[in-house]
């Protein structure tokens, strides 16, 4: 997938000669919802003979609307780009939704971001699109545009998931809630963050539960402290994994301490520290507790791990597998 960065890059690109099939929007965590409205405009651009493109932005949009508001993430912007190719998109526009960007009129956008930088000949967007300054264009307003300028624009209607439309905000109240069961089914696959393995105190290797210990973004959703039934990538490899997030409070000191994540690799041996690893979260198994003691806490331990695989392998969604989960 081709990543063109602002618009002068825009110019200066050349996408195909038969223009292209665009959609437009935040994506973030490419829930159900944003794979159908992209799946849909890949297969326009299959049919049409035309490139498959998508129009976004280099931050969330209250960062510059309303920085008060910004709400935490559910992917960051390298891990959105990876969900982006894996749908078939040829062609990524990343827009600096800066103070000049949101003054521009609807016209402008159409104008020199869709027609002249993209060629579209097709628009998709959501039910309920909004763009230009104070909000000024919408779905109505495009489709006329497109009349006028050579593109026809189709309307996705929104995705409902248990009764509800499947929305990011949704995603991230799941996460936060620790139903990460229910991000999954929001998401099509599991809820994953990724880190450089950090070194710790070695306890987890003394205590015979080796784990690879990350930090957590604190720009992205933040799951509440427990224990969770997942998975770790380490290179091409996956393992199932018990994790916990938290302060580890059977060790922790009196001193406020960040949480971290810290994922047992079931089965794993080798070095891990400085390596990335991608850690997906399937199902919170537990709180995050104080122990008594060292035996009672190695005891829950050995439980947990039982219980992870239990998860993980008697999935009813199945083992994900070992590529872009989506």
């Amino acid at each position: 997938m081709k990543i063109v960065h602002g618009l002068e890059a825009l110019r200066a690109e050349a996408l195909g000669p038969g223009g292209a099939s665009v959609v437009i929007g935040t994506f973030d965590g490419v829930h159900l919802g944003h794979q159908r409205l992209i799946g849909a405009g890949v297969a326009r651009a299959r049919a049409g003979g035309w490139v498959p493109a998508c129009v976004t932005w280099d931050r969330h949009p209250t960062q510059t609307l309303a920085p008060s508001k910004v709400p935490l993430l559910v992917t960051t912007p390298a891990r959105r780009q990876e969900l982006l190719a894996a749908l078939g998109l040829e062609a990524l526009v990343v827009l600096a939704f800066d103070e000049s960007f949101r003054t521009w009129a609807p016209e402008r956008f159409v104008t020199e971001v869709l027609v002249d930088g993209l060629g579209a000949r097709a628009v998709g967007v959501g039910r309920g699109f909004k763009f230009g300054h104070r909000a000024g264009g919408d779905t109505v307003l495009l489709e006329r545009l497109g009349e006028r300028l050579g593109f026809r624009m189709e309307t996705q209607d929104l995705l409902e998931v248990e009764g509800s439309p499947v929305s990011s905000t949704r995603v991230r109240a799941a996460i936060a809630a620790g139903d990460l069961a229910g991000a999954r089914r929001l998401l099509g696959r599991p809820w994953d963050v990724d880190g450089v393995v950090l070194r710790g105190d070695r306890r987890g290797t003394l205590l015979g539960y080796p784990t690879a210990n990350i930090e957590l973004d604190p720009s992205l959703a933040q799951p509440p402290s427990g224990v969770y039934a997942g998975r770790a990538r380490i290179g091409g490899e996956w393992s199932t994994a018990a994790v916990n997030v938290g302060v580890n409070p059977t060790f922790a000191s009196e001193a406020p301490v960040r949480p971290r994540l810290e994922a047992h690799l079931i089965g794993f041996s080798g070095d891990l520290y400085g390596r990335p690893v991608r850690v997906e979260l399937w199902e919170r198994l537990r709180d995050e507790i104080r122990f008594g003691s060292v035996d009672d806490l190695v005891a829950q331990m050995g439980r947990d791990v039982l219980a992870t695989q239990k998860v993980v392998q008697g999935s009813p969604m199945g083992p994900a597998p070992d590529d872009l989960l989506l």
